[in-house]
């Protein structure tokens, strides 16, 4: 029997097919351990006030990579900490924060919460924790898969050997340099790599504390071929796979006479060179930083010329003062609302939380490369307000919730046959051709998953959330004014790397 295949099986098909990909197949990396608190606070704006002290620490994370925030409030006090690793550098940082930043999101409105990433850690709640070092009820072990050698006596004895020997090192590593150290024990077939960090709001004690017994729990994962202790002052980790950028000691079984040597004896060659790279690093900066100050004054000007601005006052009422009954969802950098307009439309008003730079440039990012689009797989932006005490962007309203929402619900209801989802898939693709030259510009929308597609009524996809989107020469795929674009809305690695290639947007 012949089959009959409607679709053309070319690029776009295989494009399609990855798209199909990133949205229906989870990541099989580290998804992270995310703890919320059983206590929740029935406070209206309790979240919005979360969101803040959010924002708050972003500015300090993305500034110098760790930061603490407190919020005090008649009802309720909100204490905050995040804290890259000192491996990640600093794309991947502002990545790991916004990531966690989301999921601690799913906790609201728990009094507190607190997330592991392989890169950050987050955590908010209602007292002053930042010198806690360990908690028996929260610390966690996750234990990967046995190494290939486990069923071998010998082996196995020998990993574990390693094992011992690279906690230790790598204890005793990261309570000599500040809270922080990497390792690793070589010799035989399997090296065996291993990080420490300690928060930098507990001091040495506590941190010595954490590190002990997160070792002793860690040294309990073998003969598994990787592990990680989650703790509440602490994080550490071991693999058989080297897993950060740059270590801060190497440890051999032999010692590390050799490398100690070689390091004195580079660092007064190469100490010269840094200071002027230094220099010239810290006068870039200074650069930048001044034409960010000038271009943010700058920026309203350009959203007040539009012609889609909606009164504050207008859009409040329609969300019946954005009462928690009209709420459609909330992401990282608002909620979105319902709300019915005086002619009786339906809109979803999207309410942003923050008006720092980055939000600043995203808000009227948005505005201006979505205002003069259109097209059946796109969200349609229908305006916005600035004029009020917070940012407000206006779209049409899209009756059924997001592709997340449908695949993970245990809604029987909500199902998807085979047929609508290859229908969802092509519509998609559909959408982001479109965003990829059918408007006449360039867009790259950088931030598509599944949370990012909404749903019609006909469960027609519609692309939205244009954030991070940016325009790009009609002959570039992948650069913008000469330099790599992160991607920083996807969680997924493999997606993040088809990205960077060009086969997903």
């Amino acid at each position: 029997m012949r089959l009959s295949i409607p679709y053309p099986w070319n690029i776009k098909t295989i494009w399609m097919f990855l798209v199909f990909c990133s949205c229906f197949f989870p990541s099989l990396s580290f998804e992270g351990h995310l703890i919320c608190g059983t206590n929740n606070q029935t406070s209206d704006n309790f979240g919005h006030k979360v969101n803040e002290a959010m924002e708050s620490l972003w500015e300090l994370v993305s500034s110098k990579s760790w930061g603490t925030v407190f919020k005090k409030d008649p009802k309720y006090n909100i204490f905050g900490l995040a804290q890259c690793y000192q491996d990640v550098n600093a794309d991947d940082c502002e990545l790991c924060f916004k990531t966690s930043q989301e999921k601690l999101q799913q906790c609201i409105p728990a009094r507190s919460g607190r997330v592991y990433l392989d890169q950050c850690f987050h955590r908010f709640d209602h007292y002053n924790f930042y010198n806690e070092g360990v908690d028996p009820k929260y610390d966690h072990v996750t234990c990967g898969s046995p190494t290939g050698d486990s069923n071998d006596t010998y082996m196995s004895q020998d990993f574990q050997s390693k094992l011992d020997h690279v906690i230790l090192n790598v204890e005793e590593a990261a309570l000599r340099k500040n809270g922080y150290g990497t390792t690793e024990v070589k010799g035989g077939v399997v090296t065996v790599y291993a990080l420490a960090q300690c928060w930098k709001t507990i001091d040495k004690q506590a941190c010595d504390k954490c590190l002990t017994d997160a070792g002793m729990r860690l040294r309990e994962c073998g003969p598994a071929a990787e592990g990680r202790a989650l703790f509440t002052g602490c994080y550490m980790r071991y693999s058989t796979n080297r897993f950060f950028d740059h270590g801060s000691g190497t440890v051999e079984k032999k010692g590390f006479t050799d490398w100690v040597t070689l390091g004195v004896a580079l660092s007064g060659a190469t100490f010269l060179l840094l200071a002027v790279v230094g220099a010239f690093v810290s006068y870039k900066k200074l650069s930048r930083t001044k034409e960010e100050v000038t271009g943010l004054d700058a920026l309203p000007a350009t959203g007040l010329k539009t012609s889609l601005n909606f009164k504050y006052e207008m859009l409040e009422k329609a969300t019946n003062n954005f009462n928690e009954s009209m709420k459609l969802g909330q992401g990282g950098a608002g909620s979105v609302f319902k709300g019915v307009l005086p002619n009786a439309e339906a809109v979803a008003v999207k309410r942003l939380f923050f008006n720092t730079r980055q939000w600043v440039d995203q808000f009227f990012n948005e505005v201006n490369l979505i205002s003069g689009i259109q097209h059946k797989n796109l969200v349609r932006l229908l305006g916005c307000s600035i004029e009020g005490p917070e940012s407000l962007l206006v779209y049409e309203y899209v009756p059924n919730r997001s592709l997340d929402q449908i695949l993970f619900s245990k809604d029987k209801r909500y199902i998807l046959s085979w047929s609508q989802r290859f229908n969802i898939i092509c519509g998609t693709a559909e959408g982001l051709a479109y965003l990829h030259g059918g408007s006449g510009v360039k867009i790259l929308h950088r931030d598509i998953k599944a949370s990012n597609i909404l749903l019609d009524e006909h469960l027609s996809p519609k692309i939205a959330d244009f954030g991070l989107a940016r325009c790009v020469a009609s002959d570039k795929s992948h650069r913008i004014h000469g330099s790599r674009i992160p991607c920083p809305g996807t969680t997924n690695r493999e997606s993040r790397r088809l990205w960077i290639r060009g086969a997903s947007s």
